[in-house]
């Protein structure tokens, strides 16, 4: 018997942060971002501290940019923004492109920080590197955030098998044998009435225990 194998897809997130020098084309940026098919989970605007740029920036701390890069990053107001679609780290640095922007506008000359970059410091925009990087900084930039690790398939079946398949089969035998006119508007008042993880609030009079 050959096991089918379906096609998962991964709702991914990561940071996107427009800069400084980018801030006045914070509207026409968050249009590219939503008609490249991302969503737009949190964004907030804030003026970081150069102590919390040097937090952001741990990785890059010794380097001989870093001086200039916290003092530039704390210059001003900046958009921090968590995007979600499937494959979003490696979308969203594609579309910004190279951390140059003037070696940007000779190699992709279409991407963000071709466009909205001045050079390889003011570049407009920030993307997270990878999963674990895109994970600290959301954390960083929204400290109430929760990532929730990705589902096993195994988890997912016995979930559905354990919590929904049940209810959801006694809705569909209960949906054969009234023969509803209107069977999906049907099932789902059903469901609504029968949620196993809804109290059951009693309709009859209320007696109060005597102490």
């Amino acid at each position: 018997m050959n096991q089918t194998s379906y096609p998962r897809i991964y709702v991914e997130r990561t940071l996107a942060v427009i800069k400084p020098d980018a801030i006045h084309k914070a509207e026409e940026i968050e249009d590219i971002i939503l008609k490249s098919g991302f969503t737009i989970l949190q964004k907030r605007k804030l003026q970081l501290s150069p102590e919390q740029c040097s937090d952001f920036y741990a990785d890059h701390y010794g380097k001989l940019f870093f001086p200039s890069l916290t003092a530039f990053m704390s210059s001003g107001p900046i958009i921090a923004a968590t995007l979600a679609r499937d494959n979003a780290i490696a979308h969203w640095k594609s579309i910004i492109g190279p951390v140059n922007s003037i070696k940007a506008r000779e190699t992709h000359p279409e991407c963000l920080r071709a466009k909205y970059g001045t050079n390889d410091l003011k570049n407009a925009l920030h993307g997270s590197e990878s999963f674990h990087a895109a994970e600290r900084e959301i954390k960083f930039m929204f400290p109430n955030s929760v990532i929730e690790p990705f589902p096993s398939r195994e988890a997912t079946e016995e979930y559905l098998s354990r919590h929904v398949t049940p209810t959801l089969l006694l809705g569909l035998t209960e949906l054969c044998r009234n023969k509803p006119h209107n069977p999906c508007i049907w099932l789902a008042d059903w469901l609504i009435k029968n949620n196993p993880n809804k109290p059951q609030i009693y309709e009859g009079d209320i007696v109060e225990e005597a102490e």
